[in-house]
């Protein structure tokens, strides 16, 4: 996995969402199309690292990028049209997501092959040559001393791989494809990668796997900076797992005055809205499944997750809480308060945006970035958080939402809440992580093996520390969630934050 690696391609990508934050804070009407039309010129030339064939592929790769990260989509590649079209569209404040939000830039894209196998240099060429033996198509050979596999008759079936000795036989695998859960990868009639948007749930797994930053998602951090420009009441509700993300030393305190820095206004812990969904979920699953009202019940907190349970397991539906989902229970809970504010969601997540974009929650997220699109526009702003310390720190929430951002934690946060208010009331816990695993238990629920079962799922393997936006690697990130949790001066929500009315 490529995540926490200083990669050029995450650094391509770093610098295209800075250049558009920018772009918001500093460009007028006149102005915007021709510093956009820029951009490419002033990040590939000449004088800049080749890391393309060419500057000229180099240079239509980042107008791609530009495009998606304005929140527009790609230009149709069988007809001309200007880096600049449909930009009318995009150069306002109230911009949502449009789908598809994952897609793939076929100019970046490096037609990979799908699967299969090849006989590498490490080849032996020995006696008992044993994958020809297993072989059961006869596809294997010597040829000059070597083992060679005929692609024409392989059936991929692996068991040439499995048999050798010296592990001489390769596996040859898309990278977007092998980590995408629900196999939403397919092909294009010129061999490059597309993504299926029926069978796709948005996590993001193929844009952080790709090695070549074929794959990336819309953004609305343009959007979001032309209305911090223009003095609106925005303000910021930040996932948990932010800790960490912008560096080991950066305190609550120095993010929260970075923020106030770049023109938000509040800030808000969607940790509350964990807590608040903790408790409702914990009184969920004591008043209907302890009962036998309902055979188990998923937790709706991962938008892919949800999206994979109602997509491939549609009969499964009534199963899905319908409590509110933290990001959406703490923006409610700020509009109550703010009700003329337009709330950021700030997160590791790429599937929030689509969550955001539903008609039941527009009125409530109006913009969603992600941690990488955030320390985009602090660089954009040249805003060092070591420099900034607000005099508070963040206060919303608990230890037990804050943990939601870690896989098995929002189980355990509601397991805790029913030991503590509902004694004598057994809890069943299952998790899985990860689109495969999660597809998995789904299916084992639906054969009646997890009745009685409180079953927790996250998109991304290592829960929302390991999303498609975040900034460090995932072990060191859920390091640092351990430590904010066990220093959280609450370790669970009250139990009557179950009834809190925000519907």
């Amino acid at each position: 996995m490529l995540r926490g690696l200083d990669t050029t391609v995450r650094r391509i990508r770093r610098k295209v969402f800075e250049e558009v934050a920018r772009l918001g804070f500093e460009a007028d009407d006149e102005t915007l199309k021709d510093q956009m039309e820029m951009i490419p010129y002033e990040m590939v030339n000449e004088d800049t690292q080749k890391y393309r064939d060419s500057i000229y592929r180099a240079r239509a790769i980042v107008r791609e990028r530009l495009r998606l990260a304005m929140g527009l989509s790609l230009r149709p590649e069988n007809k001309p049209s200007p880096l600049t079209a449909g930009l009318e569209a995009s150069n306002i404040s109230e911009k949502y997501y449009e789908p598809p939000l994952m897609q793939v830039i076929p100019s970046a894209c490096a037609a990979c092959e799908e699967r299969g196998y090849e006989v590498s240099n490490m080849c032996k060429g020995c006696l008992a040559h044993p994958c020809m033996e297993v072989c059961p198509k006869g596809a294997i050979s010597m040829v000059n001393g070597k083992s060679y596999i005929d692609q024409e008759k392989c059936i991929k079936c692996g068991k040439c791989k499995s048999a050798c000795p010296y592990d001489a036989v390769s596996q040859k695998e898309r990278p977007c494809a092998k980590a995408c859960g629900v196999k939403a990868i397919e092909t294009d009639k010129m061999g490059r990668a597309f993504i299926n948007s029926d069978k796709c749930v948005s996590c993001g797994m193929c844009m952080v796997n790709c090695p070549f930053g074929a794959i990336s998602d819309k953004s609305q951090i343009f959007q979001l900076a032309h209305a911090l420009k223009n003095g609106d009441e925005v303000v910021a509700e930040i996932a948990p797992a932010y800790a960490g993300q912008f560096g080991d030393n950066i305190t609550p305190r120095n993010l929260k005055a970075a923020l106030q820095e770049l023109g938000f206004s509040e800030f808000y812990e969607v940790a509350l809205g964990a807590d608040i969904g903790a408790a409702a979920e914990a009184h969920h699953y004591v008043e209907k499944v302890t009962t036998g009202e309902l055979p188990f019940l998923l937790t709706s907190c991962c938008p892919s997750w949800s999206m994979l349970a109602k997509k491939y397991f549609p009969e499964m539906v009534d199963q899905v809480s319908q409590e509110l989902t933290p990001m959406v229970a703490t923006a409610r809970t700020i509009k109550q308060k703010h009700p003329e504010s337009k709330v950021v969601f700030i997160g590791p997540c790429a599937a929030k945006k689509l969550e955001a974009m539903r008609r039941t929650v527009r009125s409530d997220v109006d913009f969603v970035i992600t941690f990488e699109e955030l320390q985009a526009m602090f660089d954009a702003k040249n805003i060092d958080l070591t420099k900034y310390e607000a005099e508070s720190s963040f206060h919303d929430a608990t230890g037990a939402g804050r943990g939601y951002a870690v896989a098995g934690g929002v189980a355990d946060a509601i397991e805790k809440v029913v030991h503590e208010y509902y004694p004598g009331v057994d809890v069943h816990i299952e998790h899985a992580e990860g689109l495969s695993e999660c597809k998995k238990v789904l299916a084992l629920a639906k054969a009646g093996k997890m009745n009685g079962c409180l079953i927790e799922g996250m998109g991304c393997p290592g829960g929302c520390v390991a999303g498609a936006g975040t900034n460090i690697p995932v072990a060191k990130a859920q390091k640092k969630i351990k430590d904010f949790v066990n220093a959280s001066s609450k370790a669970l929500p009250p139990k009557e934050l179950a009834e809190i009315e925000l519907k």
